[in-house]
């Protein structure tokens, strides 16, 4: 094992022993296989990611020091913890995330073998996670759990709806948390019904041709 996957683990044990009030620990764990999987799990450019949801639409924050939180109540973190190159850093992570405060964990791998997010799930249990196929072939891997070994995912590449789903987890305890997914879904609405009025009242024609 590496000296610096060692200090990983070390540091993740160190923190799960604090036993910090939950409103300075993070609420949520992004872990992924890779940093090549960091455009998609984090924020994919054309296509919005977990970090985009969280940090424009919900008002969270990254924390990036587990003994100093930011400002913000809410926050999450990220890691890369590989199922097959760092399966101990994995299994660290997974054993001590309910210790450390975290309260539900987003995890996405890619490829044909994309175990990180069975495994997570299998290991936190039943710290609820949601799993990411980075890719479409990675789909299958991650949604084939077998009775008994929960894991909730959503489609290839949208880690968007994944923060989205683990704020939905959050909003059952957190009425702030709550109420950012009301008013990002509001204006949502707001956003369809604008089209739809200018669509009706000036036409196909006229409103294409834009």
């Amino acid at each position: 094992m590496s000296d610096t996957v060692s200090d990983l683990i070390d540091r993740l044990h160190r923190e799960a022993e604090m036993d910090l009030p939950d409103a300075e620990t993070p609420d949520v764990g992004i872990v992924m296989g890779s940093d090549s999987d960091l455009g998609v799990m984090s924020t994919g450019g054309s296509r919005q990611g977990a970090y985009d949801a969280f940090v424009d639409e919900l008002g969270f924050e990254e924390q990036t020091d587990y003994e100093n939180p930011p400002d913000a109540r809410f926050t999450f973190e990220t890691y890369v913890t590989s199922a097959h190159r760092t399966p101990d850093l994995m299994t660290a992570y997974a054993e001590t995330a309910e210790e450390r405060g975290l309260e539900v964990l987003i995890a996405g791998a890619g490829g044909k073998s994309a175990d990180l997010p069975n495994m997570t799930a299998s290991i936190a249990y039943p710290l609820p996670v949601i799993g990411v196929p980075v890719q479409e072939k990675s789909v299958d891997s991650v949604i084939g759990m077998p009775t008994g070994a929960p894991l909730v995912a959503v489609d290839a590449g949208k880690s968007f709806n994944a923060a989205l789903s683990a704020a939905q987890i959050l909003a059952r305890q957190h009425e702030t948390v709550r109420e950012r997914l009301l008013e990002y879904h509001e204006g949502l609405q707001e956003e369809v019904g604008q089209v739809s009025r200018a669509l009706h009242d000036r036409g196909t024609a006229e409103f294409s041709s834009e």
